[in-house]
């Protein structure tokens, strides 16, 4: 199909920011939804029709933190790697990505960049919206599955090597301020306009108060990673829940985070403070097995993926299932698109994405009522 040539989806259930429409027909042209109605549409020129039978419509999932997909490690500083992982978001409803390091040796990280630096622009399916570094900053007593021989202090001229090898294509880095040069650190990111996380950190509600009043702004995979919430210590999450600018990342695969955290979560900071993501390692889509991450050997037993001492490993869900979790939560559908699709592209700054409008870009997921993907659209093309 051509990008330019007129596409006619109908009888779509379109899913918009506060409400669902049924019967509607969407209009699309290079790459861009050009028109919405209930009415059906006609055109004068060469066009194409899809029915696609009273399914839902939503705009194309972005996960902001992904490390692999069907066998394939992102860490492994191959394009084929990186390649893959496009494929398989594309086939799970996510139209766009950052691809996400782990802590490890300056060189594989190096290696990693690279790869995508080359993968950028011949994307197979979902886009590549950046690189999330998460990690080696971070601190070891909230390791989790971050290996901590990789794991130091922020180190400043480190971090200046990094962005000049990764011309601009650092979105998000993941780091513990209450390190040693954590704040430095955070005022670097600051300047160079990426989102600054907080993750796998031990900071207290003061130290984390801190650093979102420095330029801090999201929290990697809230709750997992970082000092719990008590009474007379309150940690990271409550200081995240006060600062309105902060937003989090959820991973909502029934594991993680228990439904009632999810809702406490959503309460608290509300669609647009939320951001479903996978935290997915090269075990999504293959299955229980063994498998090497990060430096260690995990088991994946029905789903769940762990280390040998019961840590949990990342994880295997996709996004289409991160948001059929989530309103099973007994959230809204509606909002439970927000978090997936139209949050993430406002904090990414993809203003051209994440919601279905005319002028956008026809970036689009059809999903029948057990939230299975029938097909993904990008940029006008269905893959």
């Amino acid at each position: 199909m051509s990008i330019s040539m007129y596409t006619i989806l109908q009888n779509v259930e379109l899913v918009l920011p506060n409400e669902t429409l049924t019967l509607v027909h969407v209009g699309i042209q290079n790459g861009k939804i050009v028109k919405m109605d209930t009415a059906p549409i006609s055109t004068n020129g060469e066009y194409q029709q899809i029915d696609c039978k009273g399914h839902r419509l939503i705009p194309g999932m972005i996960d902001v933190h992904i490390h692999g997909a069907n066998g394939f490690d992102m860490m492994d500083g191959h394009e084929e790697s990186i390649q893959e992982v496009s494929r398989t978001c594309a086939s799970t409803g996510c139209t766009s990505f950052l691809a996400t390091s782990v802590s490890s040796t300056i060189e594989d990280l190096l290696a990693m960049i690279d790869s995508v630096k080359r993968v950028v622009g011949h994307e197979v399916g979902a886009k590549i919206a950046g690189i999330h570094l998460e990690g080696p900053y971070l601190n070891p007593i909230r390791k989790g599955m971050q290996n901590e021989k990789y794991l130091r202090h922020p180190d400043l001229e480190e971090m200046k090597m990094i962005f000049k090898e990764a011309d601009s294509l650092i979105k998000m880095v993941s780091i513990a301020p209450e390190l040693p040069g954590g704040m430095e650190l955070i005022s670097f990111l600051k300047e160079q306009g990426v989102i600054i996380s907080i993750a796998h950190s031990d900071a207290t509600y003061e130290e984390a108060k801190k650093a979102f009043e420095a330029g801090a702004s999201h929290v990697t995979h809230c709750f997992n990673g970082m000092r719990p919430i008590h009474h007379r210590d309150p940690g990271i999450v409550v200081a995240a829940f006060e600062e309105e600018h902060v937003s989090l990342q959820a991973i909502v695969d029934h594991i993680h985070l228990h439904p009632a955290i999810i809702r406490l979560m959503h309460r608290s900071k509300g669609a647009e403070g939320m951001v479903l993501i996978t935290d997915a390692l090269q075990a999504m889509g293959m299955g229980d097995g063994h498998y090497l991450f990060g430096g260690h050997h995990v088991t994946v037993t029905d789903g769940v993926a762990r280390l040998h001492d019961g840590t949990l490993a990342s994880s295997t869900v996709t996004m289409n299932e991160a948001l059929r979790y989530t309103v099973e939560t007994g959230i809204s559908l509606t909002d439970a698109v927000q978090m997936a699709s139209t949050t993430p592209a406002r904090i990414l700054g993809l203003q051209q994405k994440g919601a279905i409008a005319v002028g956008m870009d026809a970036d689009l997921v059809l999903l029948d009522d057990d939230f299975q993907v029938q097909w993904a659209m990008i940029d006008g093309q269905i893959l």
